[in-house]
């Protein structure tokens, strides 16, 4: 891994199963995340995946391309556009900086309207270990 590396894109299909069983398994029960119809009422034209979905999605794209070895050690990430029902999510990564077996990885996801997710991961691979092509299976 060397800065300016670029990691491969993942495109990820926003389903309203995603975006519910986010919102369920990290305790959001925000209705904005899984009623559509108190969500318009809210001003949203549906409902739109939460933060903490989001947040683990980039980290299964860092792992993913770095491997199950590798160590997440810091997730900062800053959202933007709202992921609907519906959508394509594409993740890309770019390395910015490589200190020793720590990598500092800037993540940005965009959909149909724009920027979804902007930040930086930073993430330790042991030596010895080599990165991944992520898959586009299910998210």
């Amino acid at each position: 891994m060397n800065a300016g590396d670029e990691l491969p894109p993942l495109e990820l299909e926003i389903t309203r199963t995603l975006i519910v069983a986010g919102a369920i398994a990290s305790r959001d029960y925000q209705d904005v995340h899984h009623d559509a119809e108190l969500a318009r009422q809210k001003g949203s034209p549906d409902i739109f995946m939460n933060i903490l979905t989001t947040n683990g999605l980039v980290g299964r794209y860092i792992t993913d391309h770095f491997g199950p070895t590798a160590v997440l050690r810091r997730v900062a990430i800053r959202l933007g556009a709202p992921n609907y029902p519906g959508d394509t999510m594409v993740l890309r990564g770019t390395v910015e900086e490589v200190d020793d077996d720590t990598a500092t990885v800037r993540v940005v996801g965009a959909n149909s309207i724009g920027r979804h997710v902007t930040g930086t991961v930073t993430v330790t691979v042991p030596a010895g270990t080599t990165a991944t092509v992520p898959s586009a299976g299910p998210a």
